[in-house]
């Protein structure tokens, strides 16, 4: 992956990586590419019943992105997505404050930002991210990912400046399928890879 960035290196890039996973593929592209480590902190709404599939995303700022076909196919209420998408906000705070305690966003405006996640499936999280990202105005948004379906990179090529994938396959069933190991990334190990990265 850092290989394949190495053009964005001369541009001043800030590497923003979606935890836990994408923590640990944007620490070795941000030590890669001599750039600062960050993250954005975008989380799935789950359909009623179904938690596990995302029906959309929300980020802490509250830009939501929600699938329409799969919000009309699970009849899914306005209500339903609003207490969701509060409950989801105040996680996302947790976590922040958890991985990096009061530090400060960082302005994103006239930045080159690369978004970078363990692996896409639906796509739904790295949208609400590339839309809250879109949002404060960067130069360039590059989104970055081993592996990915070709729906959903096609998809994104369409939002952003590039898309960086190693592996886009059909059939697609679940990111894990392409790791010899896919352990979950615990908290203790992000927070370790973003002090670490403040060495870089």
């Amino acid at each position: 992956m850092a290989e394949r960035l190495l053009e964005w290196r001369e541009k001043n890039p800030l590497v923003l990586a979606i935890p836990r996973g994408g923590v640990a593929v944007g620490y070795e592209i941000a030590k890669a590419l001599k750039a600062p480590l960050d993250i954005i902190i975008p989380r799935k709404i789950g359909a009623p019943g179904n938690p596990e599939l995302a029906i959309g995303a929300v980020t802490e700022d509250g830009t939501l992105v929600l699938n329409d076909d799969l919000v009309v196919a699970f009849r899914v209420s306005g209500d339903y997505v609003e207490v969701v998408r509060k409950r989801e906000i105040e996680e996302i705070k947790r976590r922040r404050k958890a991985y990096l305690g009061d530090t400060p966003l960082r302005s994103l405006r006239d930045k080159t930002v690369i978004l970078v996640d363990d692996g896409i499936a639906t796509g739904a999280t790295v949208r609400a991210a590339v839309e809250s990202i879109r949002r404060q105005e960067p130069r360039v948004v590059v989104v970055a990912a081993p592996v990915a379906p070709p729906e959903t990179v096609r998809a994104l090529e369409g939002e952003v400046d590039e898309v960086v994938c190693l592996v886009v396959f059909e059939p697609f069933f679940a990111i894990g399928q392409f790791y010899e190991d896919f352990s979950q990334v615990s908290d203790e190990e992000v927070i370790e890879l973003l002090k670490r990265s403040r060495t870089i």
